[in-house]
């Protein structure tokens, strides 16, 4: 699936998180059966979840390879950032979401600056 695929697939599910949020309002608003309430709140849980853990992991992960791949292309092995993308190269596939969050920020920080020196070149 192309990373556009998966922004689109992504936005899919938050339209139907949003509809599906409309829908509890609305049964709330009617006064209905409090288990019929808990019933789609499980089901706006498991639509969340996958939009979240599923789609949303995948676009950051490949996100982060496609700034580890600009990184080391812009580093010739003996920059300052070296060990820094070496260790995002090799444990990137096991991180948690939160650390592929934060290291995709790095990633950028260090590009820019990799950028800065070698126009100076």
């Amino acid at each position: 699936m192309e990373p556009y695929d998966e922004i689109k697939e992504l936005k899919k599910h938050l339209h139907y998180l949003k509809g599906q949020i409309e829908g509890v309002e609305k049964m709330i608003e009617g006064e209905k059966n409090l288990n019929d309430v808990y019933v789609q709140f499980k089901a706006i849980e498991g639509t969340l979840n996958k939009a979240f853990y599923v789609l949303l992991e995948d676009i950051l992960r490949k996100n982060l390879a496609l700034k580890i791949v600009k990184v080391i292309d812009a580093c010739p092995g003996d920059c300052e950032d070296a060990e820094k993308i070496e260790f995002a190269k090799k444990e990137f596939p096991n991180m948690e979401i939160k650390k592929v969050a934060a290291i995709i920020t790095e990633m950028e920080v260090i590009k820019r600056k990799l950028d800065k020196l070698n126009e100076g070149k």
